[in-house]
């Protein structure tokens, strides 16, 4: 059996509030996708992908898993097109009336098979996640049927200890749905250096770890003094970047061998190492 798997990160910009344009968009690029290549084993998109970073949207239309039509769609096209898919994020209100962070798993089946509530929330610089949306507390390996992947959200990536729990936990590959963003009034300079420090969180977790990671971001303005970075990328156990986007909307695969993570498990075993 093929240890390999062939992994679509979708990088755009959502047209902000509007949920199921957005979600149309990815449905096409996953379509289209899935004719060029034949299967495609897992799907991920960019945190708050449905509604880009909308206060508006995330306080007063949030999702209710019951009855989500962006759950709902995106169940529908992984069962239409065989596909995994981690569902970037969304933000959900549960039962009690918390609002959290929420990434879904969906399998090929269309079925929710597990869902993570981002941990670290952006309380930083201006950012003010924490007063509107509750922090989860678990961290969550989705077991798909071509391997275990890790879930993270966006400013989870500056935590390297929850990436060795979920190693711990049997993770092959890390994914990170994000947001990853900067003020528009900084300078070229402090850009380049920020996207720089972004692309060095992306390897070091995956070299650190010895698994595959993979972030999807958002490009473009996504809040009037916000511009996402893009800077999606897939970096192999080794270190290797498997692909780096620029700042544009793109659509990147990658394959990666899990074999690979599986023979450097076993000669440098830091999943037993505290």
């Amino acid at each position: 059996m093929s240890k390999k798997a062939k992994i679509l990160s979708i990088q755009y910009n959502p047209k902000i509030g509007d949920k199921m344009t957005n979600c149309e968009f990815v449905g096409g690029c996953i379509s289209k996708s899935v004719e060029q290549n034949s299967k495609i084993d897992l799907v991920i998109m960019p945190e708050f992908f449905s509604t880009n970073i909308d206060d508006k949207s995330f306080l007063n239309f949030p999702e209710i898993e019951e009855n989500s039509e962006v759950l709902s769609y995106f169940c529908e096209v992984a069962k239409e097109k065989n596909v995994n898919i981690i569902c970037g994020s969304v933000v959900e209100k549960d039962k009690t009336g918390k609002l959290f962070n929420t990434s879904y798993a969906i399998n090929r089946g269309g079925e929710i098979i597990e869902k993570y509530r981002k941990i670290h929330l952006y309380n930083y610089l201006g950012g003010s996640e924490g007063k509107k949306i509750c922090a989860g507390d678990t961290p969550k390996v989705v077991n798909f049927d071509f391997g275990r992947v890790g879930m993270s959200i966006c400013f989870d990536i500056r935590y390297p200890l929850l990436y060795k729990k979920l190693i711990k936990m049997g993770a092959q590959i890390i994914v990170s749905p994000s947001a990853w963003c900067h003020l528009t009034s900084i300078s070229k300079e402090e850009k380049e250096s920020f996207i720089k420090t972004w692309q060095a969180f992306n390897i070091s977790r995956a070299a650190e770890n010895l698994i595959y990671f993979i972030s999807t971001n958002l490009v473009g303005k996504s809040y009037p003094f916000l511009n996402s970075i893009g800077n999606s990328m897939a970096v192999s156990p080794l270190g290797e970047v498997l692909f780096c986007a620029d700042e544009n909307e793109s659509v990147n695969l990658c394959e990666v061998d899990l074999g690979l993570v599986e023979k450097l498990h076993k000669e440098y075993p830091i999943c037993e190492i505290e």
